[in-house]
């Protein structure tokens, strides 16, 4: 009785550790990171229901940011990061039957900000009613152009079918709206598909991150399921890449037993270096046994994948197990319990990478990577 007392007392304790066990996570020279968490400052956005405009769909005030502010996009405006943020207010029951708008705040040092008190970008009266009323605008991401154009990608909820739609603003405030990306593209096949999560690639010019051409195009990567590829010449009308059946054509998609065994959706915008494109991707774990058990059920964890700089829809490498997971309470805590760092924002500013990603569909984050300091990726849980 005592040996198996002892026994059981002993399984319990390796238990334990192997619970608590750890893992370095080491990256390989391509990838970004690892992202560091500012000590003492996350989250850096949080819900405020102080805030109030008057809605023109509702036709009243409305405390559009009283709930959740998340999943942010991110970019530089006369020296300063400018973060585009999703926030819902307290009008219905849960995550996609609110109305999502997007938040202006600014920052010169990339951890506090000033908000805007209004939010910049929402369902209008205007010509993207059919597609933005009642959901609203979601998910943003941002990109500048050389000559200071910037290219807006975001989801149209008309909570019927989410569509990528593309705006366009010289100063991030004043938007024209130019409707969804994939309208004319083989006579409107792609515009009554689900789409979302659009990645424009970039380039480091001068320091400056810019919207790059390759091969005479602009290119954009997309896609919730799977990660897709479109191209463009205007950046308002895109072209998805298919087959000769004229079906999309998936570039990395799920993979049975890994953190990204459910979803591979993209990322902030994609970025040319010397080794290849990095396109950086949510990837949600699957909650049956296709998933991988070190990681949460249905928990959002970012991956990283490699393609051909002379060939965008090429593959090259890809991260087997997540460089940034949930780890800290407001992390896992919020509209989405399962844990998300939904990554979306990231922007070049005084030599460092600035990740901005959204906490559980809650708040915003921020994380920072120092390429003159390769550091290692968020640990690997051991597998119980």
């Amino acid at each position: 009785m005592r040996n198996s007392m002892k026994g059981i007392i002993l399984g319990l304790l390796f238990a334990g550790i192997q619970a608590n066990a750890q893992t370095e996570n080491k990256l390989p020279d391509w990838a970004f990171g690892g992202f560091r968490r500012p000590a003492d400052v996350n989250p850096v956005i949080s819900p405020d229901t102080s805030s109030r405009f008057f809605c023109p769909m509702n036709k009243k005030m409305v405390d559009w940011e009283s709930n959740d502010t998340f999943n942010p996009a991110a970019t530089i405006k006369d020296g300063k990061i400018v973060v585009l943020y999703r926030a819902e207010d307290k009008a219905g029951k849960n995550i996609g039957f609110r109305t999502s708008r997007l938040g202006y705040a600014e920052s010169s040092d990339g951890i506090t900000f000033k908000r805007k008190k209004e939010p910049v970008f929402y369902p209008d009266e205007d010509g993207q009613k059919a597609n933005e009323w009642p959901g609203g605008c979601e998910d943003p991401r941002v990109a500048v152009t050389e000559d200071g154009t910037y290219v807006l990608i975001y989801t149209q909820w008309n909570r019927d079918k989410a569509r990528l739609g593309i705006a366009t603003s010289k100063d991030l405030i004043k938007w024209e709206k130019h409707g969804p990306a994939f309208v004319k593209a083989y006579n409107g096949k792609f515009n009554n598909i689900w789409s979302k999560s659009g990645s424009i690639v970039t380039k480091l010019v001068n320091d400056k991150q810019v919207i790059a051409k390759i091969n005479g195009k602009y290119w954009l990567y997309f896609g919730e399921a799977n990660v897709n590829v479109a191209t463009s010449t205007d950046l308002i009308n895109w072209t998805p890449l298919v087959d000769d059946k004229e079906n999309l054509i998936n570039l990395i998609s799920p993979r049975k037993g890994f953190f990204d065994s459910n979803l591979t959706e993209c990322g902030p915008p994609a970025i040319v270096t010397d080794k290849g494109i990095v396109l950086l991707y949510n990837g949600k774990n699957d909650a049956g046994a296709n998933g991988d058990l070190r990681y949460t059920p249905n928990s959002y964890c970012a991956g990283q994948v490699l393609f051909d700089k002379n060939d965008p829809s090429k593959l090259i490498s890809r991260l087997d197990v997540p460089f940034f997971r949930p780890m800290e309470p407001f992390e896992k805590s919020g509209q989405y319990v399962a844990g998300t760092v939904f990554i979306e924002g990231l922007v070049y500013y005084k030599k460092k990478w600035m990740l901005y990603y959204g906490c559980a569909d809650s708040r915003v984050g921020v994380a920072v990577y120092d390429p003159s300091e390769k550091r290692l990726a968020d640990s690997i849980p051991a597998k119980l």
